[in-house]
C-alpha cells in the first residue's frame, strides 16, 4: 500500500538548479534524450552505527510515478522570467518514462554502495534528485534511529510518540512509519496508523489527571471507558505516595465490579525512572497485579535505555519521541544523488566525480550490488561490480577492500551465494514491483538482520561489515583517476 503522497501536488518540490539544468538539457540539440545512470548513496553511517536500515522507497515510488506540472505550476515558473515558453511547453506533458532500480524497504545497507539506482533520460533524471534524496535521507536516518533504540530496549517493546516534536507534518507521519519497519511495534500518530493499516497507540495526558478533582477519579473514569487499554500515567503529583496508590485502587475496583482489564499498567513520564520502576514493580507485584504493565518516557534514546536496563529498571514498554523522531543527535543522513555514467549512442560511458577529499570520489559506471553469503546463510561483504560482470559461484571468489586492497577474502566455489541487491522498481516508465505492507517489512528486516553477526548489529563500536568493489570496477576507478584530462 502506497502513501497518500500521490494526491498532492508536488512537481515543484525541487530545487531550481534542477529546473535550469533541465532546461539547459532541453535546448542543447540531441541531448535532453541522452540516458544517464545516477547512484544514490550516502558516505558516513550515523549515530556510530556499523550500517543503516533503508526506508522511503514507496514514498518514492509514489513521487515519481505521480509527477505531473499542472497550469499553475507552469504559470508560476513562467512569472519567474527564467524559463523558456517551448521549454514549459515540454513540462506540460512531462511524464517518467526512466526506470529505478533498489534495494527493497528493510534492507540492511552501508555507506557508499549505490541502494537507488536511476536510469532515465537526463533531462528526467535531473528533475528528481532534490525530493529523491529528501525522502530517502530522512526516512532511513529515522529507521537507523529506531533500530538503535529497539536494540537497546533488548526485546522489551517500544512506542513511537514523536509527533509532537516533528519537524514537519510529514516528517512525523513518515518517521513514524520508517520506526515500525526498523522494530517500533507501533505509532500514536493515528494518521500513519490509518495510512499504514494499523493500531494506534497512547496512554493519557497529564491534562486528563488535572481536569477531574482528583486522581482517583481520573484514573477511575479512565479505566471504566478504556478497560482495553488502561495504562494510567501516574506522575502527575507523586508517583510513589499518589499515582501508584490511587492506580491500585482503581484496579481493585475494577476487579469488584467485575470490569476485566485486558490490557493495563501504569505510565511514568518523569523522575528517576530506573528507581520508580523498581519500585513501582515491587508495589504492583505485592497487591498481586503482577501482570500491570510499566511503561516510561521522557526524552528516551538507546543511550538512556541502555543506561536503565544496567540500572535493573522493571520496565516493559518504552514511548520514545523527540529524539527518535529528530534523529538526535545526528541531523542529517548527507545521502548524495551522483551521475556514473551517460549514453554515448552505443554504450555507457563511465563518469567519476574527482575531489580533493577522497571520500567523495565516486564509483563510475553502471553498476550492481551483490550481497555475498556463506554457506550457512550468515553475511559476509556487499560487492558491487560493473553490470555487464557476472559471478560465477562455481568459481572461486576473492573479494578485496577498495581503501586497503592488500586485504583479502578467499571464497572457494560452492562455498558462497550471491544475491543481486538492485531490484527493478520502475522499467521504462511503468511500476513492476509491488509494495507489500509494513508489517511485512518489519518482517523481511528481521529476517536480514538475523543474517548479521552480534559483532555487526551492537550499537558500541560496531564491526562494520565490507563494501567491496570488484577488480574490474577498481581498475577502472583508478585508470579513471589518474588519466583524467579535461578536454
Amino acid at each position: 500500500m502506497f502513501s497518500e503522497i500521490k494526491n498532492r501536488k508536488l512537481a515543484l518540490l525541487t530545487d531550481l538548479y534542477e529546473l535550469l539544468m533541465m532546461q539547459g538539457y532541453f535546448k542543447i540539440k540531441n541531448f535532453k534524450n541522452k540516458i544517464a545512470v545516477f547512484d544514490v548513496f550516502y558516505r558516513k553511517n550515523p549515530y556510530g552505527n556499523g550500517f543503516c536500515v533503508f526506508a522511503g522507497l514507496s514514498e518514492i515510488i509514489d513521487f515519481i510515478m505521480n509527477l505531473k506540472f499542472d497550469e499553475s505550476d507552469i504559470n508560476y515558473l513562467k512569472k519567474t522570467k527564467l524559463f523558456c515558453d517551448d521549454f514549459l511547453d515540454y513540462l506540460k506533458s512531462f511524464k517518467w518514462s526512466g526506470s529505478v532500480y533498489s534495494f527493497l524497504e528493510g534492507s540492511i545497507i552501508n555507506k557508499k554502495e549505490p541502494i537507488l539506482k536511476i536510469i532515465a533520460p537526463i533531462i528526467e533524471a535531473q528533475l528528481i534528485e532534490s525530493a529523491v534524496l529528501s525522502i530517502f535521507n530522512h526516512e532511513t536516518m529515522v529507521a537507523t534511529k529506531a533500530y538503535r533504540i529497539c536494540k537497546a530496549a533488548d526485546g522489551k517493546a517500544v512506542m513511537e510518540f514523536g509527533l509532537r516534536r516533528a519537524h514537519s507534518i510529514d516528517s512525523s507521519i513518515y518517521g513514524a512509519k520508517a520506526a515500525i519497519i526498523a522494530g517500533c511495534v507501533g505509532t500514536s500518530n493515528v494518521l500513519t496508523a490509518k495510512m499504514y493499516d494499523l493500531t494506534p497507540m497512547g496512554t493519557q495526558a497529564h491534562s486528563w489527571i488535572m481536569s477531574f478533582d482528583s486522581e482517583y477519579a481520573a484514573f477511575y473514569e479512565f479505566a471504566k471507558i478504556y478497560p482495553n487499554m488502561c495504562i494510567l500515567l501516574v506522575d502527575t503529583y507523586d508517583t510513589l505516595n499518589s499515582g501508584i496508590p490511587n492506580a491500585i485502587k482503581v484496579f481493585k475496583k475494577m476487579k469488584e465490579e467485575n470490569i476485566k482489564l485486558t490490557k493495563y499498567g501504569i505510565r511514568i513520564d518523569s523522575g528517576d525512572l530506573a528507581y520508580l520502576s523498581c519500585e513501582a514493580r515491587k508495589i504492583l507485584d505485592k497487591e498481586g497485579f503482577s501482570d500491570a504493565l510499566i511503561c516510561v518516557s521522557n526524552d528516551l534514546d538507546e543511550n538512556l535505555i541502555m543506561s536503565l536496563n544496567m540500572q535493573g529498571a522493571k520496565i516493559d514498554l518504552y514511548g520514545v519521541g523527540t529524539k527518535l523522531i529528530t534523529c538526535y543527535p545526528d541531523g542529517s543522513l548527507g545521502g548524495v544523488y551522483k551521475m556514473s555514467a551517460i549514453s554515448n549512442g552505443k554504450s555507457f560511458e563511465p563518469k567519476i566525480k574527482i575531489s580533493e577529499n577522497s571520500e567523495k570520489i565516486t564509483n563510475p559506471g553502471n553498476k550492481e550490488v551483490y550481497r555475498i553469503w556463506d554457506k550457512n546463510g550468515n553475511m559476509i561483504a556487499d560487492l558491487i561490480t560493473l553490470c555487464d560482470e557476472e559471478i560465477d559461484i562455481n568459481k572461486d571468489l576473492e573479494l578485496f577492500d577498495p581503501i586497503e586492497p592488500w586485504k583479502k577474502l578467499y571464497l572457494k566455489a560452492f562455498e558462497y551465494s550471491i544475491e543481486k541487491m538492485l531490484k527493478p522498481i520502475i522499467i521504462d516508465g511503468k511500476l513492476v514491483y509491488c509494495d507489500i505492507s509494513l508489517e511485512e517489512k518489519n518482517k523481511y528486516f528481521n529476517s536480514v538482520k538475523e543474517k548479521f553477526t552480534e559483532n555487526q548489529l551492537r550499537l558500541i563500536n560496531p564491526k562494520e561489515y565490507y563494501v567491496d568493489l570488484s577488480k574490474k570496477l577498481y581498475d577502472l576507478k583508478l585508470n579513471m583517476l589518474y588519466n583524467y584530462k579535461d578536454n
